[in-house]
């Protein structure tokens, strides 16, 4: 399952910008993937956490190996020490057994998270041992599939804004000012922002300001 948007949220866009417009002329359709399941959701960006994209593949596809299902009853049926043989550290190990619990004991509502606003949903995903505000949008965004999200803390889309808007640095007020004119598709926006930053228009720079 990808990431659902389309000519409704690609023309506003156009027509709010002419510089996202030209990138999104440029790169096309992008399709990111999403999961649909919350529970999972969570355990794997808490695996992904400060490691590459390359392993946290791997452990997960490891974990699914293990498990089969993904769950509460799956997590705690297993061992702290087994999750952490799957690769990754005993915290993180911990933090998901912890989370698992939360969900099984009725501390923690998955269905009311979903049916939250995104404001008060990061705030509940963040209150989890592991989830910062961060992680919480990603979550938002890519399982979810909230169509809104826009986050000052990830470093790739505040390169993807001094890309495409020759700015030397993105300060939060800069930043707000983007959040405004892409509302309400500010997801669409960082998933073009985060194409940009990862090289996918040939000859467009960075223009941050450099450290000497």
């Amino acid at each position: 399952m990808y990431f659902t948007y389309g000519e409704t949220e690609i023309l506003y866009l156009k027509n709010k910008d002419q510089r996202l417009g030209s990138v999104m002329d440029q790169i096309g359709l992008i399709e990111r993937e999403t999961d649909p399941d919350l529970f999972s959701s969570v355990v794997h960006h808490i695996i992904g956490q400060q490691i590459s994209t390359k392993a946290q593949a791997t452990i997960w596809q490891r974990m699914r190996d293990r498990l089969g299902v993904i769950n509460a009853e799956t997590i705690l049926e297993t061992d702290i020490t087994d999750l952490q043989s799957l690769g990754m550290t005993f915290r993180k190990a911990g933090y998901i057994r912890d989370f698992a619990d939360k969900v099984h004991c009725g501390k923690f509502d998955l269905q009311a998270v979903s049916e939250m606003g995104d404001e008060e949903a990061v705030k509940a995903l963040s209150s989890l041992k592991g989830i910062g505000i961060w992680t919480a949008e990603m979550i938002l965004l890519f399982c979810l599939q909230r169509p809104d999200i826009f986050s000052y803390d990830d470093l790739a889309i505040q390169r993807g804004l001094r890309m495409v808007y020759h700015h030397r640095k993105i300060d939060r007020k800069l930043f707000q000012k983007y959040r405004r004119r892409f509302h309400p598709y500010c997801s669409v926006a960082s998933l073009y922002l985060w194409a940009v930053a990862g090289g996918a228009i040939p000859g467009m720079k960075d223009y941050a300001l450099k450290v000497k």
